[in-house]
C-alpha cells in the first residue's frame, strides 16, 4: 500500500479488535477534550494523505470498529496505535508525540490529582492499616485486589485501576526523591490475597523497595498492646515550600486537610505510630522471615 507514492508497512491483517481499560471517563471533562482533539487530528492526518478508514485498519492491524471509536474520541489509543498511525501517516514524530497526554488521561482524574501531589512532595508518611500501601503494590497483587472489590469490577475497570496504581510508583524514579516512609500492619503482610506465588512475589518486593536509600519501611506487630492507628490509615505529604496536606478517617471525614493543627494531629499520630512499630531493620528481617514461611 502507498501514501503519497511512497510504499507504507502493511499490518498483520488481524484486525486486532478493542480492547479493556482503555475507556473514557464521561465524567472526565479533560480527559473527554485531549482525546477527543487527539482522535480530530488522526483523522485530518489520515484524510490528509487519501486514506480511507478500511485501508488505514488494513494498514495498521486494527479493527475498522476501533478506528472509528479513537477518531471520534470514544477510545484511548494505545502507545503502539499512536507509533504505528505515526509512521502510516508519514507524520514525522508529531502523532507519536500526543502518547504523554493520551497517556494521563487514561488514569481517574482523582489519581491524577494524587499522582500530582506525590510529584510535588519531598517527604510522604505513609500508613494503611487494610492493605499494602498502593505504593508498595506489585501489579499482580494490585490486580488480586481490584478482582476481589464487591459489587465486582469489570475487566477494563481492574486493568484501568491497576494502569494508574502502576503509575504513582513514578515517585521513586524521581530525580530529586522524595523521603518515603511506610508503616504496615502485619496482617496485611500475612494474608494470602491472590495467592501464594503473588504474595511471595510482593513480599520480595517490599524488600527491594526497603533498600532503597529514601525508603523506610516498618512493620507494626500484631501482639502490641496499644496501637496509635486504631482509628484509621494516615496521610501526610510535604512540599518544599514548608506546606503540607493530610489525610485520615479519623479527620475532617477523610477529606484531604491543610489546617496546621489538624496537620499536627495527624503527624502526632504518625510519629507515635512509627514509634510503636518495628524499627525499619527489625521489619527487613521480619518480612525476610515472614518470605521464607511462605
Amino acid at each position: 500500500m502507498s501514501v503519497n507514492g511512497e510504499a507504507v508497512r502493511v499490518g498483520p491483517g488481524t484486525g486486532r479488535a478493542d480492547e479493556p481499560g482503555w475507556e473514557v471517563d464521561p465524567d472526565d471533562d479533560w480527559a473527554l477534550a485531549v482525546v477527543a482533539t487527539v482522535g480530530r487530528q488522526l483523522k485530518l492526518r489520515r484524510e490528509a494523505v487519501g486514506m480511507r478508514v478500511p485501508e488505514f485498519a488494513v494498514a495498521a492491524g486494527y479493527g475498522e470498529d476501533l478506528v472509528y471509536k479513537i477518531e471520534s474520541g470514544k477510545r484511548i489509543p494505545r502507545p503502539e496505535y499512536l507509533d504505528t498511525a505515526d509512521e502510516i501517516l508519514r507524520a514525522g514524530g508529531l502523532v507519536a508525540a500526543m502518547k504523554e497526554d493520551v497517556r494521563k488521561v487514561r488514569y481517574p482524574k482523582k489519581v491524577r490529582d494524587l499522582a500530582q501531589m506525590e510529584a510535588r512532595a519531598v517527604e510522604l508518611q505513609l500508613y494503611d492499616p487494610v492493605n499494602l500501601h498502593g505504593l508498595l503494590q506489585t501489579p499482580e497483587y494490585a490486580r488480586a485486589l481490584f478482582r476481589m472489590r464487591r459489587p465486582r469490577y469489570a475487566e477494563e475497570e481492574i486493568e484501568r485501576g491497576v494502569a494508574a496504581r502502576v503509575a504513582r510508583k513514578a515517585v521513586f524514579d524521581r530525580e530529586a526523591a522524595p523521603e518515603l516512609s511506610f508503616v504496615q500492619d502485619e496482617w496485611t503482610l500475612r494474608r494470602r490475597l491472590g495467592g501464594m506465588d503473588v504474595v511471595r512475589a510482593q513480599l520480595e518486593h517490599l524488600l527491594t523497595v526497603a533498600q532503597l536509600p529514601n525508603v523506610e519501611i516498618q512493620v507494626m506487630p500484631m501482639d502490641r498492646e496499644e496501637h496509635a492507628g486504631a482509628d484509621g490509615g494516615i496521610e501526610v505529604l510535604k512540599f518544599e515550600d514548608g506546606t503540607a496536606c493530610g489525610r485520615s478517617p479519623a479527620v475532617a471525614g477523610g477529606r484531604p486537610v491543610t489546617d496546621p493543627r489538624q496537620l499536627r494531629i495527624l503527624e502526632l499520630r504518625y510519629g507515635i505510630i512509627r514509634a510503636q512499630a518495628l524499627t525499619p531493620l527489625e521489619s527487613t528481617a521480619f518480612i525476610e522471615r515472614l518470605l521464607g514461611e511462605t
